[in-house]
């Protein structure tokens, strides 16, 4: 196995070197995130293990250029920072999972050790369909125009239906798990409250965007891209 450890700290980069090598991987070492991206796009690496705070680039931003670019290398990232926000940022662009300064090396080791046996997963930090594009962290919608994008007001509710229509792109998904997702498995209201939200979207997005499959439930079209 092959990882990237992208960390300023040159001290802590050698003891992770020398940890990982240690355990039988193989370890190239950047010490900052103009190199780290750069590396991370040259080569094949089963993981990546990416400090935040780096000079260059921080770790969220070469994390969600990784991302965007559709390289989906699990992504393990070290913060110095503490708090909530910090670690939802680090996620909402991307990354995998999360280690906090200072840290265990075992437990790095082990959270390493299960990103590498689920492996290179597609995870998009912004969620496309044909003309349709969600920042699921920002909770904004746009639309591909022919004079350019245009962003889509949208409520929450109707943000967190498109949200999973979008992660289900293509496939048919039934008015039961709309509910079970959308709303919650114990909604009691009444169940065409689904049918409402899906016109108030089609209206917003195109109505062609959103297929109705008779007696099977909602298709969002792939569409390219």
């Amino acid at each position: 196995m092959r990882v990237l450890v992208v960390e300023d700290e040159k001290p802590l980069a050698a003891g992770l070197r020398e940890g990982l090598e240690a355990e039988g991987f193989a370890v190239d070492v950047a010490h900052d995130g103009v190199d780290g991206l750069w590396m991370a796009r040259e080569y094949a690496y089963d993981a990546i293990v990416l400090d935040i705070m780096l000079p260059g680039l921080n770790g969220y931003k070469v994390c969600a250029a990784l991302r965007e670019e559709g390289i989906w290398t699990p992504v393990l990232i070290l913060t110095a920072k503490e708090g909530e926000w910090d670690e939802a940022e680090g996620l909402d662009v991307g990354a995998d999972d999360y280690v906090t300064k200072p840290f265990s090396s075992v437990v790095l080791m082990a959270r390493l050790r299960a990103l590498l046996r689920r492996g290179a997963q597609r995870r998009p930090a912004v969620l496309r369909a044909g003309p349709l594009r969600l920042d699921p962290a920002t909770r904004r919608v746009w639309r591909d125009e022919r004079d350019g994008e245009a962003e889509i007001a949208c409520t929450a509710r109707e943000v967190a239906l498109l949200e999973f229509l979008l992660r289900h792109a293509g496939e048919v998904v039934s008015k039961r798990e709309i509910l079970e997702h959308v709303w919650d498995a114990d909604f009691e209201g009444d169940p065409n409250i689904i049918e409402v939200y899906v016109r108030r979207l089609r209206a917003k997005v195109g109505r062609e965007a959103i297929e109705t499959i008779r007696g099977a439930g909602y298709r969002l079209v792939a569409g390219d891209g």
